[in-house]
């Protein structure tokens, strides 16, 4: 089970708008199986959980381990997790993280806190991050060797450069005119 890309459909939810029943659907665009299931309730109690999880990923980011811990604890806490080995091939067996017929929220919660859990375990509570960028407020994971990663994208990352680019270009320009 890839807890990793569990982790990230966490941060893809908090990333991804969600206004309408239609920004869900969107969301779950590569997972149209789920799409058909959703009903009323899917969004508010998803936008609820938003709240939480960006909560943890701002945690991280400070680096307070002990706050993401607690945090993800009392999500567990809150929403069970009741995973299933399944196999519908009967070839590739493989664990499910929430009950059959759970509803889709309940599915997404159960696999971000999984993701989220597992990934702390495994790779340590501060490796969840917020965007650097000051125009960007999307969070990410970072699985990064040495623990570097600061923008949740290349298109963040390019900025953010190409303005330090830019700021010390400006600042050097009146410093040659004096010396001329």
């Amino acid at each position: 089970m890839d807890f990793v890309r569990y982790a990230d459909l966490a941060a893809g939810l908090i990333n991804a708008p969600l206004e309408t029943q239609d920004d869900l659907a969107r969301y779950l665009d590569d997972r149209k199986w789920l799409q058909h299931r959703l009903d009323e309730r899917d969004l508010a109690q998803l936008r609820r959980l938003r709240r939480d999880l960006r909560a943890i990923f701002e945690a991280s980011a400070a680096g307070d381990e002990d706050k993401v811990v607690t945090l993800v604890n009392a999500l567990l806490a809150r929403h069970p997790v009741s995973p299933y080995i399944a196999g519908h091939d009967r070839e590739s067996w493989h664990l499910h993280v929430a009950e059959r017929g759970s509803s889709v929220a309940a599915l997404i919660t159960a696999e971000c806190l999984m993701g989220l859990a597992m990934l702390a375990v495994d790779y340590g509570p501060t490796r969840l991050g917020v965007c650097s960028s000051d125009k960007c407020d999307h969070v990410f994971i970072d699985t990064s060797p040495n623990k570097s990663r600061r923008y949740c994208s290349d298109r963040c990352s390019s900025r953010a450069n190409v303005a330090a680019y830019r700021a010390r270009r400006k600042s050097e320009v009146p410093q040659l005119s004096e010396g001329a």
